[in-house]
């Protein structure tokens, strides 16, 4: 509503149109609520110390001190200053404002002071602290008061943000104005924000307090008949009247801003009519925007005053500015107002323009100024410039200038230790510049000096290192181009021998150990090294970035001699010499030589080994062991020094081996080769019972037994001599005895043959073994060398002294044995006549065998064995019974039928196996099911009466006749049946109709459409319903399938299924089933694709050959 003076007042801030841009400067608390703190839950607690309100005279200093713990912080925290709600002081610091931070390392606290030098009359106000870090935050509010000062002053000050903007006429549209106020008090809650949008409010929180505030029930007021209004609104450089009526006129009346008494100035003039007390506030300003109160006695009612500020409007826009770096940019702007407030943005952030900020910000008049003295790539970006009434922006692009080389960086090579430059120009000579060595940044260090002066970039190392060689760039900052040299480190090679700590370089080592000779080496780059024994060059060398390795794994005699190592490389070469000595072991001796053998001891002797392993031989080692053991027995412990020696103490008959070992300093050399096997041995005793076992007309067979002494030596064998009795002279002469057997026989029998017939001689047997021959043991009577005849005689076996059964195809080996003398003669009969050619007869010296690989039946009968010698005959005869299965029965027929029961009658099968027939089997069967089941078993008669038969079955019979070797193999069946009927009744038999089961072929499970891996088989399946059965047809893009390997085709129980081995893509198409029998045909389709793999995906003539070449091998 509007008051007397014109003016709109609301209990809001202002009276807003939609077009104005609000700007939040407090929530104008009244002077009661000013030291109160708005009830806002706590966020956390970062201040330990917050700063307090105070008060100072004008001119006067101020410090303000807020300090925080770090103790559980990470890193500093962000702290704000701040004066009303939105202007921050970071951006006003100066002669009159100071921000400072200090931290103290040992209480761990951060101090944040503000100190305020020579203080004005608008720097009292409401200040605000802030402190942020990561999620936590803090803040606290003051109040400063300013002392001493007069009303009315024109100059804000610089911590005023208002008092910058100056009042300027500036004609605007008129819009109609609305009270948001009672928008506001109208509206429902949920529709706060959307009229705090609609109307540009800012700070709605402050609305909706003092919202909140009103609506609390009055108090009815003694002192004041009238109140001041909530809220009054005012232009900028306009004048207000604040008024209020008494209801006690004499009460003393004060009048307060923000809590501090108003005097009467020119700006302020009090004015009395009757009861009404008038405040009149002249060329309203920004700092009057504030909460004022009035008190009459012990009351006070408090009131809000809102200066409206008309916006500034950019009269000049913004130009687009495009340059190089280190050159100046202007970027001009003019406003419709002098003095006016701007902000300048860069990329929509606001532009630093503090004392160490490389943007400056001028102003003159109407025109504003955004200057860059030394514009940087980084520079270029959107700027803009914002004002109350508007914004304008333009691009800024600064490109850098064009590079040139003057002077490139040249590859070097140096020495190791000597000093290392490198340098370069360039143009722009204030472009700086980084160093990189393969890739990593170079720092300046106290070694390594980087100068950069004008077009001169240098990089000084006073003393190289191996660790300075690499890869050399120069990166322009800002551009893309580079400059690369190699640096090469070279270093003469050097062989450090004094590392070995070896007395003239001599190296010893025992043979069969590794040897591995590391060597400190130097040099740069890398030398060669190559090792060398006399003119040969050893493989087995290592080399390292630092030393060089020979490594001998099992060191021989051969190692041992002088090697040089040769170090090389571009810097110059080294040589240096090392002495390998290999000390071993001596070989071997010979195997030990056995010249004479004893009953218990035995001579050696052997020769010294060939190679004594550099060192004199000490002495040898003797070992024995038996031939069959494992496991060697020393026979001196003190050194053997001559080369022959004599072992005792061995055991009679007992095999042994002896072997050596030769001893010099180094230790002891492996054994020798055993000597041969020796034995001390003693001869047998003779043999015993010597007799004569058979004579014939050339031979004579003897038998003797073993002799009863044989000792430890053992048995070798028997040697058998023979004499003429004539052509004896002398019995004992040895020349007269033939040898018979050349080979000595382990036999106590043995056959003399070539003997003259009727002649007339002496036997002997010697038994041989290691030692030698025993003493022979000779028959007492010459032999008559002519054979003696010996009547034969069979002796049969028991188990063929009866008939001798055997089963058809089983297989017959009878062997008779027989004796006489000489060789019977041996002939077969059967029945009389000459045996069959299927019968094998075997005949030997003492018995005969005949053998029937498949007996049958035309085998059995008599055979008679007859054994003849000269006039002497025997003979023997044999009954063989060859029997097979009966035939079945004959004329089985059913004699009778009453009641359950049925009686039957047969004939005795013709054949009955060539064997008794034993019995019979009786079976049954109903008509319905034709199942036989047997009734009885082992029958011996030929008829039988079948009892306890069910009523109203029809049954047939059947009978297996049975023989020692079992059934027949079938049976005969009566040709009727047998109806067992109730007395009395008669069974109709109802007539049936056959169903008729045909039908054309018809598919229940069709082919479904497949996708198939290449190489692995594929599977079609389907189902068809037809009878009689189908013939199925499988074809490929409605071409047959015939006789093709790579397919396979089932049907079992109308499933019909198509095998596909490995299939190829080129197997893929749509494959037919078809199915045809007498009354149709049926067929069903589906489509295979087949996936190759990357390996399968061949060219289609590769694949069409090699398809073809497995159907030509298959």
């Amino acid at each position: 509503r509007k008051d007397s003076g014109n003016s709109i007042t609301t209990c809001g801030k202002c009276v807003l149109s939609p077009n104005w841009l609000v700007w939040s400067l407090g929530d104008g608390q009244p002077p009661e609520e000013i030291d109160k703190q708005i009830e806002t839950p706590p966020l956390s607690t970062l201040l330990i110390e917050k700063p307090q309100s105070g008060s100072i005279n004008v001119g006067g200093d101020i410090n303000f001190v807020a300090k925080v713990e770090a103790k559980d912080l990470l890193r500093k925290p962000t702290i704000k200053w701040f004066k009303g709600k939105w202007m921050d002081l970071a951006s006003k610091t100066g002669k009159h404002l100071q921000l400072k931070e200090s931290f103290d390392r040992f209480t761990k606290i951060h101090t944040f002071e503000m100190h305020i030098i020579k203080a004005k009359e608008n720097y009292a106000g409401n200040y605000r602290c802030e402190v942020n870090y990561k999620d936590k935050f803090d803040s606290c509010s003051f109040d400063l008061e300013i002392k001493g000062f007069t009303d009315g002053q024109d100059d804000a000050g610089e911590l005023d943000f208002s008092g910058l903007l100056k009042h300027r006429e500036h004609k605007q549209e008129e819009v109609p104005e609305v009270d948001v106020w009672e928008i506001l008090k109208k509206a429902r809650p949920d529709e706060y924000e959307k009229i705090a949008f609609t109307y540009g409010i800012t700070d709605l929180r402050g609305l909706l307090k003092r919202l909140k505030k009103t609506k609390k029930e009055e108090k009815k007021s003694e002192a004041f008949s009238k109140r001041l209004e909530p809220a009054y609104q005012a232009d900028k450089g306009g004048k207000i009247r604040l008024v209020v009526d008494l209801a006690d006129p004499t009460v003393e009346l004060k009048w307060y801003k923000n809590g501090q008494e108003i005097r009467p100035t020119p700006k302020y003039i009090f004015e009395h009519k009757g009861t009404q007390r008038i405040m009149v506030i002249n060329n309203c300003q920004i700092n009057d925007d504030a909460a004022y109160s009035v008190t009459a006695g012990e009351e006070k009612c408090t009131t809000e005053l809102f200066v409206k500020e008309l916006p500034v409007n950019i009269v000049k826009m913004l130009e687009p500015v495009k340059t190089t770096v280190n050159e100046r940019i202007e970027l001009e702007c003019e406003v419709s107002e002098e003095g006016a407030k701007v902000r300048w943005m860069k990329n929509g952030v606001e532009v630093p323009t503090g004392v160490r900020s490389r943007y400056r910000v001028k102003s003159e008049g109407t025109k504003h100024w955004l200057i860059i003295d030394d514009a940087t790539k980084d520079d270029t970006g959107t700027y803009s410039l914002m004002a109350t009434g508007g914004t304008t922006e333009a691009h800024v692009q600064i490109d850098l200038k064009p590079l040139k080389i003057l002077m490139d960086l040249q590859s070097v090579t140096v020495s190791l230790g000597q000093p290392l430059k490198l340098n370069c120009e360039i143009y722009p000579g204030n472009v700086p510049g980084r160093w990189y060595k393969n890739g990593q940044l170079v720092q300046s260090s106290e070694r390594i000096s980087i100068m950069h002066r004008a077009k001169n970039h240098n990089l000084d190392i006073e003393s190289s290192t191996i660790q300075d060689a690499g890869d050399y760039t120069f990166v322009p900052e800002g551009y893309t181009q580079t400059l690369s040299a190699k640096v090469h480190i070279i270093d003469p090679p050097r062989v450090h021998l004094e590392a070995l700590n070896a007395q003239d370089n001599t190296v010893v080592i025992v043979a069969g150990n590794k040897l591995r000779l590391e060597i400190p080496i130097s040099g740069e780059p890398a030398p060669r090294v190559v090792w060398m024994k006399g003119e040969r060059s050893r493989m087995r060398a290592e080399t390292f970035a630092d030393h060089t390795c020979l490594t001998i794994d099992i060191a021989e005699r051969e190692d041992t001699g002088n090697y040089k190592i040769v170090l090389q490389n571009e810097a110059g070469e080294d040589t240096a010499s090392i002495k390998i000595k290999v000390v071993d072991i001596p070989d071997p001796p010979e195997a030990p030589l056995v010249t004479d053998v004893g009953g218990d001891w035995c001579t050696m002797t052997w020769e010294p080994p060939r190679y004594d392993g550099g060192s004199p031989i000490l002495g040898y080692f003797i070992e024995r062991k038996k031939k069959q053991s494992s496991r060697w027995m020393r026979l001196n412990f003190d050194l053997c020094k001559e080369t022959t020696f004599e072992p005792k103490k061995m055991i009679e008959g007992v095999p042994y081996e002896v072997r050596i070992f030769a001893v010099n300093a180094i230790g002891v050399s492996k054994p020798s080769e055993p000597s041969k096997p020796f034995i001390p041995l003693a001869v047998t005793s003779e043999p015993t019972t010597l007799v004569v076992d058979d004579v014939t007309d050339t031979t004579v067979t003897m038998k003797w037994r073993p002799p009863d002494t044989i000792g430890a030596a053992g048995l070798d064998g028997y040697q058998v001599e023979y004499c003429l009795e004539g052509s004896k002279t002398k019995h004992t002469a040895s020349d007269e005895w033939i040898l018979a057997n050349k080979e000595l026989t382990e036999k106590t029998r043995y056959t003399i043959t070539g003997l003259p017939v009727e002649a007339k001689i002496l036997v002997r047997v010697k038994a041989i073994n290691a030692a030698g021959a025993s003493p022979p043991r000779t028959t007492q009577h010459s032999i008559l060398v002519k054979e003696v005849v010996e009547p034969p005689k069979i002796r049969i076996p028991r188990h063929l002294k009866q008939t001798y059964i055997r089963k058809v195809g089983e297989v017959v080996n009878l062997v008779m044995p027989f004796v006489g003398k000489p060789r019977p003669k041996v002939n077969w009969l059967k029945e009389g006549q000459p045996i069959d050619k299927t019968v094998s007869i075997r005949n030997s010296d003492c018995d005969s065998i005949m053998f029937i690989r498949k007996a049958e039946r035309k085998h059995s009968g008599k055979y008679e064995l007859s054994v003849q010698v000269e006039n002497h005959i025997d003979t023997a005869t044999l009954d063989i019974q060859i029997v097979d299965l009966p035939g079945p029965p004959q004329a089985v027929k059913i004699e009778e039928v009453w009641g359950n029961n049925v009686a039957l009658d047969w004939s005795p099968p013709k054949d009955n196996g060539n064997a008794p027939i034993i019995g019979y089997t009786i079976q049954k069967a109903d008509k319905k099911t034709m199942e036989w089941y047997s009734c009885i078993e082992h029958y011996h008669r030929t008829c039988i009466t079948i009892s306890d038969l069910v009523v109203g079955n029809e049954y047939y019979f059947r009978i297996y006749s049975e023989n020692m070797v079992g059934l027949s193999e079938s049976a005969t069946a009566t040709k009727d049946s047998a109806l067992i009927v109730k007395e009395g009744l008669k069974l109709k038999i109802p007539e049936y109709n056959d169903r008729n089961f045909t039908e054309p072929p018809t598919f229940t499970q069709p082919l479904i459409n497949t996708f198939a891996i290449a190489g692995y088989n594929a599977t079609l399946n389907c189902s068809v319903r037809a009878n009689p059965r189908p013939k199925v047809i499988w074809m490929k893009n409605k071409i047959p399938i015939i006789d093709n390997p790579r397919y396979r085709m089932f049907s079992n129980q109308g499933v019909c299924t198509l095998e596909i081995r490995k299939p190829s893509p080129f197997d893929g198409g749509v494959y037919t089933c078809k199915a045809i029998n007498d009354l149709g045909e049926a067929q069903v389709d589906c489509k295979l694709e087949v996936k190759a793999t990357k390996w399968d995906e061949v060219p289609l003539s590769l694949e069409t050959k090699q398809s073809d070449s497995k159907q030509s091998q298959d």
